[in-house]
C-alpha cells in the first residue's frame, strides 16, 4: 500500500471531523425571552401574534411563559392549573368590561439571567375594557412592565431587571415573536473547519493526480 492510500483514510476522516464541527457550530441554542400563550379546552397553545394584537374576549386565558428556547417548537409552557372559574373567581362580570384570566410563569432558576432569581408564578384577573388587548390586560394586574424598541416583551413585573432576547449560546437563526435575526454568542470570525476541508479536499486531490502520473511514467 502506497504512502498516499494509507494517508488518504486519515485525511478523510479528519475532514468528516471538522465538517461535523462545521454544522455543529451552525446549530443555535436559544434565546432568553417572555413567550406568550393562549388558553383554549384545556390546552396551552403558543401566541402567532404578540400580545399587543391579541384582543381576547371575555372569559380568555392567556399565559406568559420566560424560559429559554429556540423557537415555538420547543418553548416552555406556563405551569400549573390555567382555569378562568378559578382564577376570575372573585371577579363577577360587569357591564362595559371583559374579564381575562392570566398566568405568569417566572420560569427556573435554570433559565434565569446570572443574578437573578426567578419569583414565584402567579395567576390574576384583569377587568378591562372590551377592546383592551392582551398586553393591556398584563399591565392591569403586572406592572412594571418592559419592552424594547421593537416592542418586544422584556420584563414582567420588574422581572428580569435587565436583557431582551438575548441569545444565550451557540449561533444561528433564531426566532422570537415579532423579530427573526441572526445573532452569535462571540465575536470570533467564521469557523476554521470549512476552510481547512477544503483544504484538505484539494491535498487529496493532488494526491491522488501525482499518483496517476507516477503509475503512467
Amino acid at each position: 500500500m502506497t504512502a498516499v492510500r494509507r494517508t488518504a483514510p486519515v485525511l478523510l476522516a479528519v475532514l468528516a471531523l471538522l465538517l461535523g464541527a462545521g454544522a455543529g457550530q451552525a446549530r443555535a441554542t436559544g434565546y432568553r425571552y417572555w413567550s406568550f400563550w393562549e388558553r383554549s379546552g384545556g390546552h396551552w397553545t403558543y401566541a402567532t401574534q404578540g400580545p399587543s394584537l391579541v384582543r381576547p374576549g371575555d372569559g380568555a386565558v392567556e399565559g406568559f411563559r420566560f424560559s429559554v428556547s429556540a423557537d415555538s417548537g420547543d418553548a416552555s409552557k406556563p405551569r400549573g392549573t390555567a382555569d378562568f372559574a378559578t382564577i376570575c373567581a372573585g371577579t363577577p362580570a360587569e357591564s362595559g368590561t371583559k374579564r381575562v384570566a392570566l398566568v405568569v410563569d417566572f420560569g427556573v432558576p435554570a433559565d434565569a439571567p446570572a443574578g437573578e432569581t426567578p419569583p414565584k408564578g402567579r395567576t390574576a384577573c384583569a377587568r378591562v375594557s372590551p377592546s383592551a388587548s392582551a398586553a393591556e390586560a398584563l399591565a392591569a394586574v403586572a406592572k412594571p412592565l418592559r419592552y424594547d424598541t421593537n416592542a418586544l416583551l422584556c420584563a414582567i413585573s420588574g422581572y428580569p431587571r435587565t436583557g431582551c432576547g438575548e441569545q444565550v449560546s451557540g449561533s444561528g437563526p433564531v426566532t422570537v415573536p415579532g423579530r427573526t435575526e441572526y445573532r452569535t454568542a462571540s465575536s470570533g470570525g467564521p469557523s476554521l473547519g470549512l476552510p481547512i476541508g477544503a483544504a484538505v479536499v484539494v491535498v487529496l486531490a493532488g494526491a491522488a493526480v501525482w499518483q496517476s502520473r507516477r503509475r503512467r511514467g
